[in-house]
Protein backbone atom coordinates (compact mmCIF):
# COMPACT_ATOMS: atom_id res chain seq x y z
CA UNK A 1 0.00 0.00 0.00
CA UNK A 2 1.26 3.49 -0.84
CA UNK A 3 1.00 6.20 1.83
CA UNK A 4 1.26 9.80 0.67
CA UNK A 5 0.40 13.33 1.69
CA UNK A 6 -3.08 14.24 0.49
CA UNK A 7 -3.60 16.81 -2.26
CA UNK A 8 -6.64 19.09 -2.80
CA UNK A 9 -7.80 16.74 -5.56
CA UNK A 10 -8.13 13.94 -2.96
CA UNK A 11 -10.74 15.79 -0.90
CA UNK A 12 -13.85 14.12 -2.33
CA UNK A 13 -12.40 10.62 -1.96
CA UNK A 14 -11.35 11.37 1.62
CA UNK A 15 -14.80 12.71 2.49
CA UNK A 16 -16.56 9.68 0.99
CA UNK A 17 -14.30 7.14 2.71
CA UNK A 18 -14.38 8.73 6.17
CA UNK A 19 -18.13 9.36 6.01
CA UNK A 20 -18.74 5.69 5.28
CA UNK A 21 -16.30 4.34 7.85
CA UNK A 22 -17.43 6.62 10.67
CA UNK A 23 -21.17 6.20 10.08
CA UNK A 24 -20.76 2.41 10.03
CA UNK A 25 -18.23 1.76 12.80
CA UNK A 26 -17.12 4.76 14.89
CA UNK A 27 -18.73 4.19 18.33
CA UNK A 28 -20.19 7.66 19.10
CA UNK A 29 -21.33 8.16 15.49
CA UNK A 30 -23.11 4.80 15.51
CA UNK A 31 -24.65 5.53 18.91
CA UNK A 32 -26.05 8.82 17.60
CA UNK A 33 -27.35 7.19 14.40
CA UNK A 34 -25.35 9.43 12.08
CA UNK A 35 -25.83 8.60 8.42
CA UNK A 36 -23.14 8.63 5.77
CA UNK A 37 -24.80 11.64 4.13
CA UNK A 38 -24.78 13.60 7.41
CA UNK A 39 -21.11 12.77 7.87
CA UNK A 40 -20.35 13.80 4.29
CA UNK A 41 -21.94 17.19 4.85
CA UNK A 42 -19.97 17.67 8.08
CA UNK A 43 -16.70 16.69 6.44
CA UNK A 44 -17.33 18.87 3.42
CA UNK A 45 -17.14 21.94 5.67
CA UNK A 46 -13.46 21.48 6.45
CA UNK A 47 -11.93 18.43 4.74
CA UNK A 48 -11.04 20.36 1.56
CA UNK A 49 -9.02 22.77 3.70
CA UNK A 50 -7.28 19.96 5.55
CA UNK A 51 -6.41 17.98 2.42
CA UNK A 52 -4.73 21.12 1.08
CA UNK A 53 -2.70 21.66 4.25
CA UNK A 54 0.03 19.06 3.56
CA UNK A 55 -0.65 17.28 6.87
CA UNK A 56 -3.39 14.77 5.95
CA UNK A 57 -2.18 11.31 4.91
CA UNK A 58 -3.91 8.88 2.57
CA UNK A 59 -3.23 5.30 1.49
CA UNK A 60 -3.94 4.12 -2.06
CA UNK A 61 -3.85 0.68 -3.60
CA UNK A 62 -0.96 0.81 -6.11
CA UNK A 63 -2.73 -1.57 -8.49
CA UNK A 64 -6.10 0.16 -8.75
CA UNK A 65 -5.51 3.64 -7.33
CA UNK A 66 -8.48 3.10 -4.99
CA UNK A 67 -8.35 5.03 -1.73
CA UNK A 68 -7.79 2.48 1.04
CA UNK A 69 -7.50 4.79 4.02
CA UNK A 70 -7.30 8.37 5.20
CA UNK A 71 -5.95 10.16 8.26
CA UNK A 72 -7.43 13.66 8.34
CA UNK A 73 -4.90 15.86 10.12
CA UNK A 74 -4.70 19.55 10.90
CA UNK A 75 -2.68 22.00 12.97
CA UNK A 76 -4.08 22.12 16.51
CA UNK A 77 -3.12 25.78 16.72
CA UNK A 78 -5.09 26.67 13.59
CA UNK A 79 -8.49 24.96 13.94
CA UNK A 80 -10.91 25.19 11.04
CA UNK A 81 -13.92 27.45 11.70
CA UNK A 82 -17.13 25.47 12.06
CA UNK A 83 -20.71 26.76 12.03
CA UNK A 84 -22.60 24.43 14.38
CA UNK A 85 -25.94 25.71 13.14
CA UNK A 86 -25.57 24.00 9.76
CA UNK A 87 -24.51 20.52 10.85
CA UNK A 88 -26.65 17.61 12.01
CA UNK A 89 -27.75 17.97 15.66
CA UNK A 90 -26.63 14.36 16.08
CA UNK A 91 -23.04 15.60 15.90
CA UNK A 92 -23.37 18.06 18.76
CA UNK A 93 -22.97 15.53 21.63
CA UNK A 94 -19.87 14.10 19.94
CA UNK A 95 -18.31 17.52 19.44
CA UNK A 96 -19.19 18.45 23.02
CA UNK A 97 -17.40 15.36 24.33
CA UNK A 98 -14.32 16.04 22.18
CA UNK A 99 -14.31 19.68 23.27
CA UNK A 100 -14.30 18.56 26.92
CA UNK A 101 -11.20 16.45 26.25
CA UNK A 102 -9.49 19.14 24.17
CA UNK A 103 -10.19 21.76 26.81
CA UNK A 104 -8.22 19.80 29.38
CA UNK A 105 -5.31 19.46 26.97
CA UNK A 106 -5.32 23.14 26.05
CA UNK A 107 -5.41 24.23 29.68
CA UNK A 108 -2.32 22.13 30.39
CA UNK A 109 -0.37 23.17 27.27
CA UNK A 110 0.38 26.33 25.34
CA UNK A 111 -1.01 25.68 21.87
CA UNK A 112 0.49 27.77 19.08
CA UNK A 113 0.45 27.21 15.30
CA UNK A 114 3.16 24.86 14.11
CA UNK A 115 3.49 23.01 17.43
CA UNK A 116 0.98 20.13 17.53
CA UNK A 117 -0.46 17.94 14.84
CA UNK A 118 -4.11 17.08 15.44
CA UNK A 119 -4.84 13.60 14.09
CA UNK A 120 -8.57 14.11 13.82
CA UNK A 121 -10.15 11.26 11.86
CA UNK A 122 -8.59 7.90 10.96
CA UNK A 123 -10.40 5.43 8.73
CA UNK A 124 -9.67 2.40 6.56
CA UNK A 125 -11.99 1.10 3.84
CA UNK A 126 -13.66 -2.14 4.93
CA UNK A 127 -12.13 -3.99 1.99
CA UNK A 128 -8.61 -3.17 3.17
CA UNK A 129 -8.82 -3.79 6.93
CA UNK A 130 -6.42 -6.15 8.66
CA UNK A 131 -3.40 -5.12 6.57
CA UNK A 132 -1.78 -2.65 8.96
CA UNK A 133 -2.78 0.34 6.83
CA UNK A 134 -3.85 2.45 9.81
CA UNK A 135 -0.44 1.90 11.43
CA UNK A 136 1.32 2.89 8.21
CA UNK A 137 -0.70 6.07 7.83
CA UNK A 138 -0.10 7.16 11.44
CA UNK A 139 3.64 6.49 11.06
CA UNK A 140 3.73 8.48 7.82
CA UNK A 141 1.79 11.34 9.43
CA UNK A 142 4.17 11.50 12.39
CA UNK A 143 7.24 11.42 10.13
CA UNK A 144 5.75 14.29 8.13
CA UNK A 145 5.21 16.23 11.35
CA UNK A 146 8.83 15.72 12.41
CA UNK A 147 10.01 16.97 9.00
CA UNK A 148 7.86 20.06 9.41
CA UNK A 149 9.33 20.73 12.87
CA UNK A 150 6.19 20.07 14.91
CA UNK A 151 6.88 19.35 18.57
CA UNK A 152 4.22 16.67 19.01
CA UNK A 153 0.85 15.24 18.07
CA UNK A 154 -2.47 14.60 19.75
CA UNK A 155 -5.60 12.66 18.89
CA UNK A 156 -8.98 11.81 20.34
CA UNK A 157 -9.28 8.03 19.95
CA UNK A 158 -12.89 6.95 20.35
CA UNK A 159 -12.66 3.20 19.77
CA UNK A 160 -10.51 0.36 21.06
CA UNK A 161 -9.04 -0.37 17.62
CA UNK A 162 -7.80 3.18 17.05
CA UNK A 163 -6.57 3.34 20.64
CA UNK A 164 -4.41 0.26 20.02
CA UNK A 165 -3.10 1.76 16.78
CA UNK A 166 -2.01 4.96 18.50
CA UNK A 167 -0.48 3.16 21.47
CA UNK A 168 1.67 1.12 19.10
CA UNK A 169 2.89 4.39 17.58
CA UNK A 170 4.01 5.69 20.98
CA UNK A 171 1.00 7.77 22.00
CA UNK A 172 0.29 8.05 25.72
CA UNK A 173 -3.07 8.59 27.39
CA UNK A 174 -3.64 12.05 28.85
CA UNK A 175 -7.40 12.42 29.44
CA UNK A 176 -10.47 10.26 28.97
CA UNK A 177 -14.25 10.27 29.14
CA UNK A 178 -16.22 7.13 29.98
CA UNK A 179 -19.14 6.68 27.62
CA UNK A 180 -21.47 5.52 30.37
CA UNK A 181 -20.78 8.69 32.38
CA UNK A 182 -20.89 11.35 29.68
CA UNK A 183 -24.09 13.37 29.52
CA UNK A 184 -25.29 15.89 26.97
CA UNK A 185 -28.16 18.12 28.03
CA UNK A 186 -28.72 15.76 30.94
CA UNK A 187 -28.93 12.62 28.82
CA UNK A 188 -26.53 9.66 28.73
CA UNK A 189 -26.34 9.82 24.94
CA UNK A 190 -23.62 7.18 24.60
CA UNK A 191 -25.09 4.61 26.99
CA UNK A 192 -25.74 2.21 24.11
CA UNK A 193 -21.99 1.81 23.43
CA UNK A 194 -21.02 -1.57 24.85
CA UNK A 195 -17.77 -2.83 23.32
CA UNK A 196 -15.86 0.42 23.84
CA UNK A 197 -15.47 1.91 27.31
CA UNK A 198 -14.24 5.44 26.72
CA UNK A 199 -12.86 8.12 24.45
CA UNK A 200 -9.21 8.92 25.13
CA UNK A 201 -7.13 11.99 24.31
CA UNK A 202 -3.63 10.72 23.52
CA UNK A 203 -0.37 12.58 22.94
CA UNK A 204 3.04 11.86 21.47
CA UNK A 205 6.09 14.11 21.78
CA UNK A 206 8.54 14.55 18.92
CA UNK A 207 11.18 16.31 21.02
CA UNK A 208 13.26 13.15 21.37
CA UNK A 209 13.32 12.79 17.56
CA UNK A 210 15.13 16.10 17.05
Amino acid sequence: MRCEIAKPSDANDVISLLATVFSESEPPAVAMGLTSREMEHFLSLFAPRETAGELTVIARCPDTGKLAGALLTDDLGKPAPLDLSIISPKLLPILSMLEALDGQFRRANTILPGQYLHLFMLGVDRGFTGRGIAQEMVAACLANGVRKRYRGAMTEATGEISQRVFRKQGFAERYSVAYRDFKYEGKAVFASIEKHERAILMEKSFLSAR
